[in-house]
């Protein structure tokens, strides 16, 4: 059995360790990351070249399962993934981590797009805290706040005026996001709803230390694709 692993994540990455050895697993990563993370088995780097692509792909290479476990935020690939595992009557499983989900004391502003988040912005302070990756900074190009812009590699221009770069990978602690906030003097934190645990901490110092957190929603899961919440879940689905 051929299962094809869509990852990049974590989730993507254990999952590929649960795998390795009972079935063949080949894992797929976009290559936007100048030095990523490489789960155990095959690893094929790059785009497939749209649905087509990945069509041809899957036929050439006898996949027999496709796992979506990319980013919750990878829009493209996943509806891509959807028709064309419809197309090769393969079956298609998203690997989704739960998304954060707000407590007493979190002051949190929800939103559908980092435009949006931009917008969002106003009258909120002057020094933001920006930990929505490396693309997608044209969306706050135009706003006159200073920006931490947190990134895994260097972000793509056009970025704000006034703008600096921490370049760092998580899991982060705790104790290193209260220093962030405190020592920047951060007045509002800017994310996306990735889930999981390895930048969560972000979101309870900014609850400690009363920063509003702008969130931008995640897009949904391609209608009519099952979902599992872990990589146990989707590994017993396969091997089932």
């Amino acid at each position: 059995m051929h299962v094809l692993v869509l990852g990049g994540t974590t989730e993507a990455r254990a999952l590929a360790g649960l795998l390795h050895g009972r079935v063949r697993v080949t894992s797929s990563l976009a290559g936007r990351v100048a030095s990523p993370r490489l789960p155990v088995g095959e690893v094929r780097i790059g785009g497939f070249g749209g649905v087509d692509g990945l069509v041809e792909w899957m036929a050439g290479h006898a996949v027999d399962a496709v796992i979506d476990a990319t980013h919750p935020f990878a829009e493209r690939i996943s509806f891509n993934a959807a028709r064309a595992a419809a197309t090769a009557h393969v079956p298609l499983l998203a690997l989704r981590r739960p998304g954060w989900v707000p407590g007493e004391g979190d002051d949190w502003r929800s939103v559908g797009s980092l435009e949006e988040a931009a917008k969002a912005l106003d009258g909120l302070g002057d020094r933001v805290f920006l930990t929505t990756g490396r693309m997608g900074l044209a969306a706050f190009a135009a706003c006159p706040q200073w920006f931490l812009v947190r990134s895994v590699d260097a972000p793509d221009a056009p970025t704000p005026a006034r703008t600096e770069v921490l370049l760092d990978r998580g899991p982060f602690t705790l104790d290193g996001e209260r220093e962030i906030l405190a020592r920047r003097r951060i007045d509002v934190v800017v994310t996306k709803d990735s889930g999981g645990a390895a930048t969560a901490p972000k979101l309870t110092a900014a609850r400690e230390a009363g920063v509003p957190v702008v969130v931008v929603r995640r897009p949904p899961v391609p209608e009519g694709v099952p979902v599992a919440a872990t990589p146990e879940e989707a590994a017993a689905w396969v091997l089932r």
